[in-house]
């Protein structure tokens, strides 16, 4: 099946998988995003102890997601691994670290004679959910405003910027949308909690929250847009696979293909839905129809950076050491073998929909807690 499918398909398609495992990856953010609210909206240890367990039964989720992100890219687009893991690896080590201390504030948060106790940990939570978060959109926003590197004839990188990666948070449009990922995490992880917690007061606050952070995220959602209409991008001409700059490259994208434009207009409308359904309405269940919209967004946004003849990791210092779908994936042969393993993909989503409809099934009480002496 897969074998009859040529090259240039199959990068498509992989592109396409990687994309669909980072925007489920953002949307399981809402882990990270709840774990920084434990500072701002609990009044007490008891809904702060709530909380932290709600979002234990899950960030196991969010780290796996990223490994397979990690993964995916390694597999089947192994010159970007290769330049972007191995040239900017001070901000993705800052990210790695980031997400192993939120592992040891789970395992540790509560345990008796703890040495840097609670709140350290509790520190780290935010920590992971904030600058981690920052410093992925931070690392995604390269994907269209370019890195400092420059591959040689064979293909080995040498990073131009003595950061190593850091030096990507001083550009305006990645950090804007670094913290729009930050403030839509927090989002996310008020509506999630609202849905999965049963204490009246603690749901109301967090009711609340989804729709005061989804305020906060519009300015810098606001700028990103602005920005992919009005900014130059990175195109590259199919008949050589040379890298120019394209004035408007990235509106022409959204204009080009239709679909994408849909997509990202729907996945907008269905965030902003499902905080009004939690901030106005008696419903809880606004997670699902953000969920799904910020699923969509970040579709749009990755087939925005990597289709239509684009480079999805652009070098700012040699433009033809840019990387496209086309010039940076493994081969034929692998490619196909491994889109024979994707087709175990969606059996395993059944099994983890199934298993997070079991945990969920029943709103989580501080009653249940008191009882549960392997509570987090």
């Amino acid at each position: 099946m897969f074998g009859s499918l040529d090259w240039s398909t199959l990068q498509q398609l992989w592109w396409f998988i990687v994309s669909l495992v980072g925007s489920l990856f953002v949307f399981l953010t809402f882990v990270q995003g709840g774990q920084t609210l434990l500072l701002t909206i609990t009044g007490d240890e008891d809904e702060k102890t709530l909380i932290v367990n709600s979002l234990g039964r899950k960030w196991e989720l969010t780290f796996t997601s990223l490994v397979v992100f990690g993964g995916a890219l390694f597999a089947s687009f192994p010159l970007f691994y290769a330049s972007s893991f191995g040239g900017a690896y001070w901000v993705w080590i800052a990210i790695l670290f980031a997400f192993i201390i939120q592992a040891v504030s789970y395992e540790y948060r509560r345990k008796p004679n703890n040495f840097l106790g609670q709140k350290t940990y509790e520190a780290f939570m935010f920590i992971n959910g904030s600058v981690g978060v920052l410093l992925i959109g931070v690392a995604i926003g390269t994907f269209f405003t370019g890195s400092n590197f420059t591959l040689n004839d064979y293909n080995l990188v040498q990073w131009t910027h003595p950061l190593r990666g850091l030096e990507a948070a001083f550009s305006l449009f990645n950090l804007s949308f670094g913290l729009f990922l930050v403030f839509l995490a927090r989002t996310l992880g008020a509506l999630y909690l609202a849905n999965n917690l049963e204490h009246e007061n603690l749901v109301a606050k967090l009711k609340a929250s989804s729709f005061n952070n989804l305020l906060c995220a519009l300015p810098f959602l606001l700028y990103v847009l602005i920005s992919f209409v009005l900014m130059d991008g990175y195109a590259v001409n199919p008949a050589d696979g040379t890298v120019v700059m394209e004035a408007n490259k990235y509106l022409n994208n959204l204009l080009q293909m239709p679909l994408n434009l849909f997509l990202l207009l729907v996945g907008l409308v269905l965030v902003v839905l499902g905080v009004m359904l939690n901030r106005f309405t008696a419903s809880v269940r606004g997670i699902w129809p953000a969920g799904l919209g910020t699923v969509l967004t970040c579709l749009a946004i990755f087939f925005l950076a990597g289709y239509n003849n684009t480079a999805f990791y652009p070098s700012k210092v040699d433009l033809n050491s840019s990387l496209t779908i086309y010039n940076a994936s493994s081969s034929h042969y692998t490619l196909t073998m491994m889109s024979y393993v994707a087709l175990t993909v969606p059996f395993v989503l059944a099994y983890v929909s199934w298993v997070w409809r079991q945990m969920d099934s029943k709103k989580l009480t501080i009653e249940e807690l008191a009882a549960d002496k392997k509570s987090y």
